[in-house]
């Protein structure tokens, strides 16, 4: 029986000697591609070469790659860990062919491995091939089933609709009908009951699909129309873990070596027994499969945090926390302690889980730390809500204040129905529900793009030429008409352009397709499927002329002495704090530059001053640009230069050398460092453990910033008359007013104590309360503190209730003695039914409350209501 890893390396071993190139798994987290955050499936690595914008290197190709899937029809991320074998992180083992092999070569090859290297039973297989579609003019795929005759009886070989059988890329695209391979690894017993063709995707446990092998041979237009594909590709994809089970004989991926040795030290940690509790053993699975995702997702450079991709990451953490807390009773952060064993199951074959195993664990740690004080802030939150309903009589927490404990507290929803089933309560889920679909349709509407397809006007590649040039001749390749948030804009591709495409981190240069007769604004340029993709908010008059295409030269050098500035700061970084310091982001824009690195603590005004001191050194040294273009990465490594987790590189790079500054990095740059002039950091944080940022500006934005300070620090002195010693002058100035502060607070406390024995000499008692009312100027806060001791030195009945009068606001308090409130009496409730009278709203808790509003004339009626309330007028 082979082991996760030999299965890994057999599949590789297998398609090498089919001639196939083995590549490295592209990264878990995408960039660059703006219509995904997570590599899903194999393929999109590829997706350049499938749509035709870049060509093949190798004609066959076979890898192993890390994905992620949270949402849509693969995958609920709220089903992972129930069921046996779905995941969010998982390995697709594939196979491609770009216009080389077709249907026979992938099908043989594919049984070739599952039943000559792997043994595993061909009684036990089951083919699905595309039934046809009619609406579509679609015939069966009488040539895959034809193939499959060969290895399977008839009886295997099952027909599948087109939701089942016919693979599509997204809405248009390459697309194409597929062969799913399924395995029964149901018992004797029951295969012997009923046939595994019964169970054909219908989601049995012991009845899955391990590969599926995608024959795109089409094209789906916008009109959905379908036309032929140039050249035909071969996709494959594998399940690596289930493929895992199959060979290993269980009847649940968790049961294998992939996943078991995870298990056993959660179960080592927590001190209960894996296979003992069922709601255990769930919360078991959920945090070996969330820990695999966290860990890969931080290698590639995404960090947990409240957007996008991060957000994604941090709710995945997040869920196996609560997991934790609820069923495992973990009060204390213990997932970071499993990496040590991830490594040892994953390491060898993605080295960088241990390259990066210190910031890994410090980011989960602080990460399972900060949530573990949400969980408690929102228990708290929720023993209030829940102690309010009981006093209103309730037993059902609003949908709304379940909703603001889930979307702004970040605390479960199901957690919240197991505490309030506790208190025999409910949430309104009616209403909850309609507060998570206004989230979800503000989330769509914000991401929602609709995109024509593209015109073709002429064949051809484009062609970057900002390298070397701010401006050149080209000719319109393509274009089309998309809609973002209700506006209509315009994709342009060119032959030639010296615009750069976003990416990298560096903001997409702006400019001008000028024409004889017109000059059309570009108001941006992004990069989509490795094609430059200039934006407008019109299309030109005439399309088939030539152009002049001009970037804003004034914003691009201004970006380019930012981003040359980046290079020299991570080197400076280096060299004052240590080798440690690795890139984790940057951003890069004509106004300022953004730098994130590891390290694992504040950097001290000394060190800032030090790195500034060193970038200025280099500036001014106006080091050349030494660039290299199209070198093998190999020998841009021998030149020092470092490769960043999380980013895809090919074979060839670009290197970018400024003295002792070796970087690989696609983005453009000025041609000597002493054009920056200057570069000054203007804040220094932290982002994630571990991770810090830095800002900075350049040149202009840097001499700017320095004519502000220097016009602060002369409005500064002229206010102290422009004293020799501007700080001792300052602090003095700081001290004198903390002990006139602290006077005040003395007099403030005498006053409350006057204040409180001339309102007491007004009380009166009626019907058996001793009621005190005050109505005239007054601070809220003040009179609050006064209502406070009144409280505190009385156990009688006492009622306060104060109209008070402060500039053109008004404030309506009340506060009830303990013995009050235990007679049902609620001062929140009383504020707020009177509160219409000074046309404001305000709340609290049972014994105190106030409420604000703007009609001081109704603030007698306002007090008087209460009183009413209270049955004491």
């Amino acid at each position: 029986m082979l082991t996760a890893k030999e299965t890994r390396e057999s599949f590789k071993a297998f398609f090498a000697s089919k001639q196939h190139q083995i590549v490295p798994s592209a990264p878990m987290v995408i960039k660059g591609d703006p219509t995904l955050m997570f590599t899903n499936a194999g393929m999109n690595q590829f997706k350049d070469i499938i749509l035709g914008n870049v060509p093949a290197r190798y004609l066959r190709v076979a890898d192993s790659q890390k994905c992620l899937r949270v949402s849509g029809k693969h995958n609920d991320l709220e089903e992972v860990g129930h069921d046996t074998y779905h995941h969010t992180m998982f390995e697709m083992l594939g196979n491609w062919s770009f216009g080389d092999y077709f249907k026979r070569e992938a099908i043989d090859w594919a049984w070739e491995y599952l039943t000559g290297v792997l043994q595993l039973n061909p009684e036990r297989l089951y083919a699905t091939i595309f039934e046809g579609n009619k609406a579509e003019k679609l015939e069966r795929d009488a040539e895959a089933a034809d193939y499959w005759s060969k290895h399977l009886p008839d009886t295997h070989v099952l027909n599948g609709s087109k939701k089942d059988n016919f693979w599509e890329m997204g809405d248009t695209g390459p697309c194409g009908p597929c062969s799913e391979i399924h395995i029964d690894l149901r018992p004797e017993e029951e295969r012997r009951l009923t046939s595994g063709a019964e169970w054909v995707n219908k989601d049995h446990p012991q009845v899955i699909e391990i590969w599926n092998l995608v024959f795109m041979q089409y094209n789906r237009k916008a009109d959905g129309s379908l036309e032929p594909l140039p050249a035909k590709v071969i996709d494959t994809g594998m399940g690596f873990e289930r493929l895992c089970m199959a060979i290993q004989g269980k009847t649940s991926n968790y049961d294998t070596d992939v996943f078991q040795p995870i298990i056993q030290r959660i179960a080592t940690l927590t001190g209960f027994v894996y296979g003992e509790n069922k709601q255990k053993d769930v919360a078991m699975r959920v945090i070996a499969d969330h820990i695999r995702t966290i860990a890969f997702s931080i290698t590639d450079g995404q960090l947990p945090s409240n957007a996008k991709a991060g957000y994604v990451i941090r709710r995945i953490l997040r869920r196996a926390v609560r997991y934790g807390y609820t069923f495992l009773e973990r009060r204390e952060a213990f997932m970071y302690r499993l990496l040590p064993v991830l490594i040892d199951t994953m390491g060898d074959a993605y080295p960088e889980l241990k390259e990066q195993q210190t910031l890994i664990e410090k980011v989960m740690q602080e990460e399972e730390e900060s949530f573990l004080r949400t969980l408690e802030t929102g228990i708290r939150l929720l023993d209030r809500k829940i102690e309010e309903a009981k006093i209103a009589g309730e037993q059902v927490l609003s949908g709304v204040d379940a909703f603001t404990l889930y979307d702004t507290f970040g605390f479960p929803l199901d957690l919240t129905e197991l505490i309030l089933r506790e208190h025999g309560m409910k949430a309104e889920m009616d209403a909850f529900n309609v507060e998570m679909q206004k989230q979800k349709e503000r989330a769509r509407n914000a991401a929602a793009v609709e995109t024509g397809d593209w015109v073709v006007l002429k064949e051809g590649d484009s062609q970057f030429v900002g390298y070397d040039f701010f401006e050149s001749e080209a000719e319109i390749l393509r274009y089309r008409k998309i809609k973002q948030k209700n506006k209509e804009l315009y994709q342009i591709v060119l032959n030639r352009t010296p615009f750069y495409a976003e990416k990298g981190g560096q903001v997409g240069d702006t400019g001008w397709l000028i024409s004889e007769n017109e000059k059309i604004v570009v108001i941006d340029t992004k990069s989509e499927n490795n094609l430059s993709v200039h934006l407008t908010e019109k299309l030109p008059a005439d399309l088939t002329t030539t152009f002049i295409v001009r970037i804003d030269k004034k914003k691009r050098l201004q970006c380019e002495c930012n981003h040359s500035g980046t290079h020299l700061l991570h080197e400076a970084l280096r060299e004052v704090l240590g080798t440690h310091v690795e890139q984790r982001g940057s951003y890069v824009s004509p106004e300022a530059l953004r730098f994130d690195f590891s390290h694992f603590r504040k950097v001290t005004d000394q060190e800032l001053r030090k790195i500034e001191c060193l970038v200025g050194e280099k500036i001014r040294a106006d080091f050349k640009l030494e660039e290299h273009r199209s070198l093998p990465i190999a020998q841009a490594k021998e030149m020092g230069a470092m490769a960043l987790f999380g980013e895809k590189y090919g074979e060839e790079v670009r290197v970018v050398k400024y003295g002792n500054s070796v970087e690989l990095c696609g983005g453009t740059h000025i041609p000597s460092t002493g054009m920056i002039g200057t570069l000054r950091i203007i804040a220094e944080s932290s982002i994630a453990a571990g991770v810090r940022r830095m800002e900075a500006i350049t040149a202009e934005a840097a001499e700017n910033y320095f004519f502000i300070q220097q016009d602060i620090l002369r409005e500064l002195r002229s206010l102290v008359n422009n004293v020799p010693n501007l700080i001792q002058t300052i602090k003095k100035s700081i001290d004198e007013n903390a002990d006139m502060k602290k006077q005040l607070e003395v007099y403030a406390k005498e006053r409350v104590v006057q204040l409180k024995k001339e309102i007491l000499s007004r009380a009166v008692e009626w019907n058996g309360v001793k009621v005190i009312q005050y109505t005239g100027k007054g601070h809220a806060d003040f009179m609050k503190d006064v209502a406070f001791q009144i409280r505190s030195e009385s156990e009688e009945r006492v009622a306060f209730v104060a109209g008070l009068i402060e500039e053109s606001k008004c404030t309506l308090m009340v506060m009830l003695s303990n013995a009050l409130v235990a007679e049902g009496y609620n001062a929140a409730q009383l504020v707020k039914n009177a509160a219409y009278h000074i046309h404001g709203g305000g709340g609290g808790q049972p014994h105190f409350a106030t409420a604000g509003g703007k009609y001081i004339d109704g603030l007698s009626a306002a007090t008087e209501a209460v009183m009413e309330s209270l049955g004491l007028k």
